[in-house]
């Protein structure tokens, strides 16, 4: 997207990132920066060292989001989306003839075009075509950049047999050691592997069903209930201290419980950490049924005379044990409900004069930290106040909606 922005950007490495720090990491690199080993990760001080003409750019997830609507229009113009899975990633469901390999090449081939015309010549699209979804997701990451991969049922399970264990979109370097661990080393072996070991080897129910996608069953999907609510921030160098961290981990609190508010849930359970380059901090605190954010920030004071971190690199908040306002007992000997109303009107002079309109005292050098971001499987920006997270530019080199 950053390249599609600025023409100087194409075929140049660029890295994503947080914070323009050496001591920061980065969030995205370009297919130019991979060829460099540049990935999601690395240290800034050691992509400049790996691509010595490596460009940086600030995050703008504010930019990413306008991108990311802007595609499912054009997307749409070709096929209904079946379901948004990410910032970058789309689900199709083929009908009657476009279920044809032929012709779901031929729509693949027409979205890509409309992505180059419609958004700019730099947005390209790896595409896959398989019977099921999870099929298809791994289909994408076969030919990158810009590919295209059709897996029939006639392809499998072989044709995923050159493929990493972690490759395979759930299996991460834990889940690997434990498939390892059962004799599974390879995506020969997961594909070889009956069902009822597949079963045991993943240690659940999961296990028999990758047996049953990895040879192009359309399995329906799982639905799973929220369980948590987070947000981190990487810190400027300026904040990388006590009271930087502090300040920010209170900010951290205000977004966290304003999204409590805005989605009527309640939490019970509070973790903060710290992450340090020399050692790190972690601490919990049972909270009574709460969505506000001063028994947040009370709680966050009684923990930190704890913390031991050393040289601090980001810090972040997860609230958990989450519950709808119809499965809450309010506290008999707490003021919640009073200070969620409190809280709530907070809110609504935010969303109509501006976000921190009004704001905790303790958060005024913070106050304007930790932007919203997007996280893993999120496509959107909260809102803390009027005009927050809008993004007023124009698509460079586009044709205005109303001409479509």
């Amino acid at each position: 997207m950053e390249q599609n922005e600025d023409p100087a950007l194409r075929g140049r490495p660029v890295a994503v990132c947080a914070v323009d720090a050496d001591t920061s990491f980065v969030i995205a690199a370009s297919y130019e920066a991979k060829a460099f080993g540049v990935k999601t990760g690395t240290l800034i001080r050691d992509a400049k060292f790996m691509c010595p003409g490596l460009v940086l750019a600030k995050a703008r997830p504010t930019v990413y989001v306008a991108y990311h609507k802007r595609v499912q229009e054009v997307a749409e113009k070709v096929l209904p989306i079946d379901k948004v899975c990410s910032i970058d990633e789309m689900r199709f469901r083929l009908i009657g003839e476009e279920q044809q390999p032929g012709r779901a090449r031929e729509l693949a081939l027409e979205m890509k075009k409309r992505l180059r015309e419609d958004i700019g010549p730099a947005m390209t699209a790896s595409i896959g075509i398989a019977p099921n979804a999870f099929l298809a997701k791994i289909g994408t990451e076969l030919q990158k950049p810009d590919g295209l991969v059709t897996l029939t049922q006639h392809d499998l399970p072989e044709r995923l047999s050159s493929l990493k264990l972690t490759d395979f979109t759930g299996i991460n370097r834990r889940m690997q050691a434990r498939l390892n661990a059962a004799g599974i080393f390879s995506a020969q072996d997961l594909c070889q592997t009956p069902r009822s070991e597949l079963r045991q080897a993943f240690g659940s129910v999961i296990g028999e069903r990758w047996w049953y996608l990895l040879r192009g069953f359309d399995m329906p999907e799982e639905e799973t209930d929220r369980k948590s609510l987070s947000h981190s921030h990487v810190l400027p160098p300026v904040l990388r201290n006590e009271k930087g961290c502090r300040d920010v981990l209170m900010r951290l609190l205000q977004k966290a419980s304003a999204r409590l508010r805005e989605n009527n849930l309640w939490t019970e359970h509070l973790t903060v950490y710290v992450n340090g380059f020399d050692r790190s901090w972690e601490a919990h605190a049972a909270l009574p049924p709460t969505q506000d954010t001063v028994t947040m920030n009370e709680a966050l004071l009684r923990l930190w005379p704890s913390h031991d971190f050393v040289r601090p690199r980001g810090v972040g908040v997860v609230l958990s044990r989450l519950k709808e306002r119809t499965g809450v007992t309010p506290s008999l000997f707490e003021e919640t409900q009073d200070r969620a109303d409190l809280m709530s009107a907070v809110d609504t002079v935010n969303k109509k004069f501006g976000k921190n309109s009004v704001f905790i005292a303790g958060m005024e050098k913070a106050k304007n930290s930790a932007d919203e971001k997007i996280a893993f499987n999120k496509t959107w920006l909260f809102q803390e106040g009027k005009g927050d997270n809008e993004w007023i530019d124009t698509f460079r080199g586009l044709r205005n909606l109303e001409e479509d």
